[in-house]
């Protein structure tokens, strides 16, 4: 009998052979050059793909999703601690693969985020959420900020903001919903959902003629609320705290749960939030 055992390390090695697009065949082939007995090396190989799959779809058939399309990027090659937004230099505080999520630093200015609460604060009202049978919009309890949208360049703040994100992301201008600003006072708070529209439901044909389907969410922080309030990501363990001038972009290249990118704004326990959010869409957002 055999006494060669999988270890934590050879699946940590065979998963990261995985992530770089390497051919089961050729890992199996290395795993065999290195003195693995075929035996251990095939039931390691496929026990640990199948484990690493499962995990990347949460247990979604592979050969049901959706086909994936083109996501927004930042060019993060080399690990940088810093990248350059067009008009400004920003922190990256922090990545993730899978689900696709980078913490930015000082995307903003202190006067920029000051700027923004002024400019929405007179057009603040309810916020609703997405009506899944009709593609319309309508108040939820379980979104219950106050919100608002700005028209998609419609002052130089907005234009100069936007340009930087497009820049950042290396996504078109064109491709980009209006800024939205969020209020959360004590106690508010958005429970977990997805960005993106479900193609099941049938009001989401309507909503998909302006640009298509979402494929990223930037959330940018334009205050340090005193307690609570953080940007919630349950499929990854993941808590963002809100602070000023931050912001914390996601993707999902497919309408689908196998994405991970579940998320939610905690509730805010003491003070208030104030967000601006940008989503990013797979065609030209009119």
């Amino acid at each position: 009998m055999s006494k060669q055992v999988v270890t934590p390390e050879l699946q940590q090695w065979i998963i990261e052979q995985a992530r770089a697009g390497c051919r089961p065949e050729d890992v199996l082939a290395a795993m065999r050059a290195s003195g693995w007995e075929d035996e251990v090396a095939v039931r390691g190989l496929e026990d640990t793909l199948s484990q690493f799959l499962a995990e990347r779809t949460n247990g979604a058939d592979p050969a049901a999703l959706p086909e994936p399309l083109p996501v927004p990027e930042p060019n993060l090659d080399g690990s940088p601690a810093r990248v350059r937004a067009g008009d400004r230099e920003v922190q990256v505080l922090l990545t993730l693969h899978h689900p696709r999520i980078v913490l930015f630093g000082g995307l903003l200015s202190d006067d920029e985020c000051d700027e923004l609460i002024a400019a929405a604060r007179p057009r603040l009202s309810r916020s609703e959420t997405v009506m899944n049978d009709t593609g319309g919009s309508e108040v939820h309890a379980s979104r219950t900020s106050d919100g608002m949208f700005f028209g998609r360049g419609e002052n130089p703040l907005c234009e100069r903001i936007e340009q930087r994100i497009a820049t950042l992301l290396r996504w078109p201008l064109t491709h980009g919903e209006g800024l939205q600003v969020l209020h959360y006072t004590a106690g508010a708070e958005y429970k977990p959902h997805y960005d993106y529209f479900d193609p099941a439901q049938p009001g989401t044909s309507a909503v998909l003629r302006r640009g298509g389907q979402r494929v990223g969410t930037l959330v940018m922080y334009l205050n340090t609320p005193a307690r609570g309030g953080g940007t919630v990501f349950p499929d990854a363990g993941l808590e963002i705290a809100p602070t000023r001038g931050h912001a914390v972009f996601f993707s999902y290249d497919r309408p689908h749960p196998a994405s991970r990118t579940l998320h939610g704004g905690a509730p805010v326990t003491e003070g208030e939030k104030w967000v601006a959010t940008k989503w990013l869409r797979e065609g030209e957002f009119s």
